[in-house]
């Protein structure tokens, strides 16, 4: 995992690990990597580990059980769902609406580009709704 600068190395863990479970990698009430084996995979501090361990813990998108490790709750993906789009929404999209609107594109020219690139995207991967 190659990590950006302008963001905490935990912050960016926690986002990996929530896009795991979005994309199904991970589901409800699985075990997920101790604290020690995602460590040495992504080549961190363990304590940046527990760190982020303990933020989704927080969120309530992961649990801990005692002597067994970190689990998945069963409602980890509308949570997940439900912080990003806050973020998105907060964030991301009144840089997109100001530049859109320097660019004077409209939301029908929008709606025209998103429906190609769902076009696209479902052309390149199997996938199912």
């Amino acid at each position: 995992m190659k990590f950006r600068e302008n963001e905490a190395i935990y912050l960016q863990i926690a986002d990996h690990v929530s896009d795991l479970i979005l994309s199904k990698e991970l589901e409800s009430e699985e075990k997920i990597p101790s604290v020690r084996e995602l460590a040495i995979n992504l080549e961190v501090n363990p304590n940046t580990v527990m760190r982020t361990y303990a933020y989704l813990e927080e969120r309530k998108i992961i649990y801990n059980q005692r002597g067994i490790g970190y689990f998945v709750t069963n409602n980890a993906y509308d949570t997940i769902i439900k912080l990003k789009m806050g973020r998105f929404i907060d964030n991301e999209l009144p840089h997109v609406f100001h530049k859109m609107e320097l660019l004077q594109v409209s939301l029908n020219d929008l709606k025209e580009l998103y429906q190609k690139f769902r076009t696209k995207k479902k052309g390149n991967t199997h996938e199912v709704k």
